[in-house]
């Protein structure tokens, strides 16, 4: 049990749709359905999804179909779990978020770029006339495409190419969503955008994205900064040309004191997947602002995510401190479900190697500095550092956190 629990944190990280199509697969048993509605609730329209189409696409659309067998039991858990050849399957609310961003129509011509397992292709087919996905990795292709047919997403076409390159000859589209991270915009995604039509992408360095959304207006795009994201890079041409690259030597933590609020939105930039977070600002501990995690209701996601490249071979510890506080916290239903922060460690192929905790802040305690020294597996080559109640309840504040390697 010890070891699913610890699964179940590693996958955290990593880390839409009702209309014109009915797919032909049945529907599914009462346990899979059951899962799908309480997923819907829970994690998608309990986190602020509105969109009514949106949210009956996503309890219609078995993501259990889209992951593998000895996975399906987290299939409708608001996770990114791994899907084979360095990819993941985006969590639930990422889904449905980007689903909602573009707006999509009845009548709407989608281009998706990074299919995946097809489970974002799937949401789309429901809201749409028809999804064009392209997919870089042939094996990931090639599953991909079978399932979506078995499943009766007949409007949705499917290739196997490079998707910096977009589909020309089935240009112009009205909504272009990508699910993969490029440095920058491709130029042929712009070209083959449909005049008046949208761009949903996420950009930035490798683990310093946000999500951009795009109009296209008299041929030029007018650009709408939304909320700070983690995916896979795009591979192929966009990988070659990126120019930022991150060091694996030189981990750290961008925007640890949490001073940064760019577009004063209220949450803190450089961290994704932000659940029931405030950036305060009043009395920190050091510098002007601090994050106050507050849930009161157990197993509820309260929560930050960063991620970093980290060499584990030429990197053997780390020295991790910051300043907490907290007020009457507790534990969630289960038993990892504990205030503190937790660094997951992967290797080069995306598999979790392991886990360093720092807590559990359990009680009530004036601010104080906690340190810490970890050991990184040899394997590692990424990090996410996964901060906040994780589950639990009560009320938690961070500040100045550090992470330095020790040689």
């Amino acid at each position: 049990m010890q070891r699913l629990n610890k699964n179940v944190l590693s996958l955290l990280f990593l880390t839409a749709l009702l209309g014109l199509c009915q797919p032909a697969f049945s529907q599914n048993n009462e346990y899979f359905r059951n899962q799908r509605n309480e997923m819907v609730t829970r994690y998608i329209e309990g986190e602020g999804i509105k969109n009514q189409r949106v949210l009956s696409s996503m309890r219609q659309v078995p993501r259990h179909e889209f992951v593998s067998s000895n996975l399906k039991h987290l299939a409708y858990q608001d996770l990114a779990l791994p899907i084979g050849y360095k990819q993941t399957i985006s969590p639930p609310y990422i889904v449905a978020y980007m689903t909602e961003t573009i707006d999509p129509q009845p009548t709407d011509k989608v281009l998706e770029i990074g299919t995946g397992s097809g489970f974002q292709a799937a949401v789309l087919a429901g809201l749409v006339k028809d999804v064009y996905t392209i997919e870089i990795v042939e094996g990931l292709g090639k599953k991909a495409a079978v399932r979506l047919k078995q499943l009766g997403y007949d409007n949705v076409h499917t290739r196997i190419g490079d998707g910096y390159l977009g589909w020309p000859e089935e240009a112009p589209f009205d909504k272009i969503i990508v699910t993969c991270s490029p440095e920058k915009v491709p130029q042929p995604l712009i070209d083959q955008l449909k005049e008046g039509g949208t761009l949903l992408i996420p950009l930035g360095e490798r683990y310093q994205q946000v999500f951009h959304l795009f109009q296209k207006e008299k041929g030029q795009l007018k650009h709408k900064r939304l909320i700070p994201t983690l995916f896979v890079p795009m591979t192929g041409r966009s990988e070659d040309n990126r120019e930022v690259k991150p060091d694996p030597l030189h981990p750290e933590i961008v925007n640890g004191t949490f001073e940064v609020d760019a577009n004063q939105d209220q949450k803190v930039d450089n961290w994704h997947y932000q659940r029931r977070v405030s950036r305060m600002t009043d009395e920190a501990p050091e510098g002007k602002s601090y994050l106050q995690f507050e849930n009161d209701v157990r197993d509820q996601l309260s929560q930050i995510l960063q991620g970093m490249a980290i060499d584990g071979s030429k990197i053997k510890s780390l020295e991790i401190s910051m300043q907490v506080g907290y007020l009457n916290t507790a534990q969630g239903t289960k038993a990892y479900q504990k205030p503190g922060l937790i660094i997951h460690f992967y290797d080069k192929i995306r598999r979790n190697i392991g886990q360093a905790y720092l807590g559990p802040w359990i009680g009530s305690r004036d601010w104080h500095q906690v340190k810490k020294t970890i050991n990184v597996p040899p394997q590692a080559r990424e990090a996410v550092i996964q901060l906040g109640l994780n589950g639990g309840t009560g009320t938690l504040k961070v500040d100045d956190l550090k992470i330095e390697k020790i040689d």
